[in-house]
């Protein structure tokens, strides 16, 4: 009797490892099929996933030789320094001269086309169509340019650092136009004026309205131009069925992990919030400081800012960009992408690895000005922090203000909304108008992948939201249209 309890003494927790040892490799068993499952639905998942996909080769661009005469036109609206600081000039305005610029160089448009001038200097053209019961569409784009660091105007053919040559020279040289604005936007000024004057001397009549608006302020904000201009549209009632203005790029293959040439056409544009904290501290002379002054607290603040984002999420137009180049990326790429479902967070820390990208999925913190004492040996009661967030769609001012006030409690701060625009209304690209771009792009750009893409930043573009029927686009801007 003894013997056999010992046996079962020693039976019991044999016993009982086996029966954990079957629970383990039943586990084991469903966690390695559960994994298989898994493994499976994300393959045949990434087999199938409905990339949209570019048909035909990828090809040269075709060749589009301008004529000498549209080389000259453009030089000759780059020769005249449509500064965005020099709007109120009352002598020897250059916008002034460029209104007055534009009817000698193209004296078809101006006969042809009905004109109008909006506060001066927005320029505003109809083209009229056929058939009046379609909506029309309006083409943007505007005629200041940003200033030029160390250009002096009195010594406008003065050699500048950085410059092959002067930035309003208008030089034609190796097959490019030189100067300030041939990118930022007379380029696409002159374009759209190329081509209309082209189609006049065709005898070409559109089917539908075309207007073309031309803004004088959009790097200074637009208020005085495309906003007014925009105004007069809405009074008018005039519903535009397509607006177009600047936005993407097209892109060489193999950036990015793309392996074809991509095409980005905006869609949506982020909005902005300007905030300033003021931070209350304790103030005084260098020689007795506290433990922390308003500047240290300013500081904290600051590094709190920069280290609590807002979180990445995807929109609508990113979405849709990486539906369409997915299918030109490699496994990895196509995997994540096909099965966000599952991997939307390392999607994400791949597009926030780099700033560019970043920008693309998260409302941006930019701690661009901080202001503390005006003299070395005094500790400042207050100090200022300036903050520049630029908005995904989605996020509102609000809920960044929120952000402010949540990092900023237990300070004692004043937070200060100085300027604000709400992201714009996402446009649709299963649309005539997308489809219109697309098109055209397809014939220029063979093979070409045609994505909807974000625009980061500002455009007339959203001035124009109330006067559009149901869609926006930002068309694509490059060097090779030029």
């Amino acid at each position: 009797r003894r013997r056999q309890r010992q046996m079962c003494i020693r039976d019991r927790p044999t016993a009982s490892m086996k029966k954990e040892k079957k629970i383990i490799w039943l586990l084991t068993g469903i966690a390695a099929v559960s994994l298989l499952v898994l493994c499976t639905v994300v393959i045949v998942r990434t087999a199938t996933y409905p990339f949209i996909r570019t048909t035909g080769p990828d090809g040269p661009p075709r060749s589009v030789e301008p004529s000498a005469q549209a080389v000259e036109r453009l030089a000759g609206g780059i020769r005249i320094p449509t500064v965005s600081d020099a709007i109120d000039r009352t002598d020897d305005n250059p916008f002034q001269a460029f209104k007055a610029y534009l009817p000698q160089a193209y004296p078809a448009i101006y006969s042809q086309l009905d004109t109008l001038t909006i506060n001066e200097y927005g320029l505003v053209f109809r083209w009229p169509g056929k058939n009046p019961a379609l909506p029309p569409i309006l083409l943007c784009s505007h005629y200041d340019v940003v200033p030029v660091l160390n250009y002096d105007p009195s010594a406008p053919d003065a050699p500048l650092p950085g410059w092959d040559y002067p930035p309003f020279s208008g030089a034609v040289a190796d097959g490019r136009i030189y100067g300030r604005g041939t990118l930022d936007m007379k380029g696409m000024l002159f374009s759209i004026l190329e081509a209309t004057d082209s189609l006049l001397a065709e005898g070409f009549r559109p089917e539908r309205d075309v207007w073309i608006a031309l803004g004088f302020d959009e790097e200074t904000g637009g208020t005085q131009g495309a906003l007014k201009i925009a105004r007069y549209f809405e009074e008018q009632g005039i519903a535009f069925d397509a607006v177009y203005d600047e936005g993407g790029i097209i892109i060489a293959p193999g950036l990015g992990g793309i392996q074809r040439t991509a095409a980005l056409v905006g869609t949506a544009e982020k909005g902005f919030s300007t905030i300033r904290i003021t931070v209350r501290g304790t103030g005084g002379h260098s020689s007795m400081p506290p433990e922390k002054g308003s500047l240290v607290l300013a500081a904290e603040i600051i590094e709190q800012l920069n280290r609590e984002q807002m979180p990445a999420f995807l929109t609508a137009p990113v979405i849709a960009f990486l539906d369409r180049i997915g299918g030109s990326m490699g496994v990895a790429q196509r995997t994540a992408i096909a099965n966000r479902w599952l991997l939307e967070s390392l999607l994400l820390r791949s597009f926030e690895s780099n700033p560019a990208t970043n920008a693309l999925v998260r409302t941006t913190t930019a701690i661009t000005m901080a202001r503390g004492s005006d003299a070395a040996n005094v500790l400042a009661s207050e100090a200022e922090v300036t903050v520049n967030f630029r908005l995904l769609p989605g996020n509102t001012t609000a809920q960044v203000k929120r952000h402010v006030e949540n990092i900023c409690n237990g300070y004692d701060v004043r937070i200060e909304e100085l300027s604000t625009r709400e992201p714009s209304q996402i446009s649709p690209d299963d649309v005539h108008a997308f489809e219109m771009i697309r098109t055209s792009l397809a014939g220029l750009y063979p093979g070409t992948i045609v994505t909807p893409y974000l625009t980061l930043g500002g455009t007339d573009a959203y001035k124009y939201e109330a006067a559009v029927s149901y869609t926006h686009l930002r068309a694509h801007e490059t060097s090779q249209d030029l």
